[in-house]
């Protein structure tokens, strides 16, 4: 990846749960950010609860988009979106093939809700 270097650490990264990740990476403005994600779920085209149960976001990439603004959020029920639980705001009119890297921990799920006509693929785990 362009503008990112990949080093080793002398001991195993390991997420909250326990899961062991790949090498750590950090990215040229020097956030660290994980590799990869062991999850993904493709084709979101409505609300829909990714995962019901702690993760981490890694990946949201805009497949098809339209006018309306799409958000990814920390809860697990679709009734539950809502600013407060927003970790992702993916504007209006987001260029198709735009790569959020995000690499947040949700701590209560994972929830996807697209803006109307918008397509979205995420990797998590």
């Amino acid at each position: 990846m362009p503008g990112v270097n990949t080093f080793n650490f002398p001991g195993t990264i390991v997420d909250g749960s326990g899961v062991t990740g790949a090498p750590a990476r950090v990215h040229a403005d020097g956030a660290l950010y994980s590799a990869g994600a062991a999850n993904s779920a493709l084709n979101i085209t409505a609300t829909t609860v990714v995962k019901a149960a702690p993760g981490r976001v890694t990946r949201v990439v805009v497949v098809a988009t339209a006018a309306a603004a799409s958000t990814v959020n920390d809860c697990t029920t679709t009734g539950a979106v809502a600013a407060a639980n927003t970790i992702l705001n993916i504007p209006a009119s987001t260029t198709v093939g735009t790569v959020y890297i995000v690499d947040w921990p949700c701590s209560q799920g994972i929830t996807v809700a697209p803006g109307a006509s918008v397509t979205l693929a995420i990797s998590y785990t």
